[in-house]
């Protein structure tokens, strides 16, 4: 859509007090009254940015529903910007779950389950909480269609593919990223900088990625929030250890570019990917020696 305006999007790099949402939620109030004030339309906080990273074990203390006052508060001082905020969810049937919500005008306009429950390492999601089910976008207005993936939802490929296929033209990335959550040969901050710079080229996608700082225990926070254009480009990043917005402009006429000179998201076969998905399912079990070609 030509003439379409930019959105000014933001990544909240902030530290969360573990277990402690009342203190979360007034260090988020502050830090919506600062984004509006710059003109933020779309405003992006971590990974279960309500509780800190580490609560999971105390999820049934913890957990909201999503008709919580502290959400409607939250949702409230938002006004006509967007917030995106993470929240140990309970959902129906007891069922708990690492959630993005994103909320505006008083209300929820989108929430997102995190579906690639990272359990190893030092990461133990698959301990607390329940497998997201689904991928969806939500108009933001004009072209803009919005999605979330929750951390490593990113490193599950084929779930970036769908929310791209789905319309996606920009997508919100909550983490919550430790120096030593994998393991001492993993480089997480050059991991994750080359892993969304990839998604935004490979798809012409906007991408804003909001990480944590501070300590808990011994597992160190490393920032590194940014925003990042549709060519590939980072356009926007904080310091380690820096608390600060993340403040950009992502602009529509580079979508429509991006996605005319690498048209992934035209070509994509999704046909092929279902069919060879169920024949794969199909396969399981049967030898090697007796499989087609």
């Amino acid at each position: 859509m030509s003439g379409a305006r930019p959105l000014r999007v933001a990544a909240a790099q902030v530290e969360s007090s573990l277990g402690d949402p009342a203190a979360n939620v007034r260090h988020h109030l502050e830090v919506i009254a600062e984004a509006k004030a710059a003109g933020v339309e779309v405003l992006l906080f971590p990974e279960m940015s309500l509780t800190g990273h580490g609560a999971g074990a105390e999820v049934l203390r913890l957990s909201l529903d999503r008709d919580d006052p502290r959400l409607k508060r939250l949702a409230e001082a938002a006004g006509d910007m967007v917030v995106i905020v993470g929240i140990m969810e309970e959902g129906p049937a007891a069922q708990f779950y690492n959630t993005a919500i994103a909320l505006s005008q008083g209300r929820q306009v989108f929430l997102h389950r995190k579906i690639n429950l990272a359990t190893y390492g030092r990461l133990e999601d698959g301990k607390h909480f329940a497998q997201g089910r689904y991928v969806d976008t939500w108009e933001l207005g004009g072209p803009w269609r919005a999605s979330v993936m929750v951390c490593a939802d990113l490193w599950n490929p084929g779930l970036v593919n769908l929310v791209a296929l789905h319309g996606c033209t920009v997508l919100f990335a909550p983490i919550s990223s430790a120096i030593e959550a994998v393991g001492g040969e993993f480089d997480n901050p050059s991991g994750w900088h080359l892993n969304v710079r990839f998604y935004a080229m490979t798809y012409g996608l906007p991408l804003v990625m909001a990480n944590r700082i501070g300590c808990e225990g011994d597992l160190r926070f490393w920032g590194g929030s940014c925003i990042v254009d549709p060519f590939g480009r980072i356009v926007a990043q904080a310091e380690a250890d820096e608390s600060t917005l993340v403040i950009a402009d992502v602009d529509y006429e580079d979508v429509r570019r991006a996605r005319y000179l690498l048209p992934t998201v035209r070509d994509s076969n999704l046909g092929l990917v279902l069919r060879e998905a169920q024949r794969l399912d199909s396969l399981i079990g049967v030898p090697t020696s007796v499989r087609g070609g």
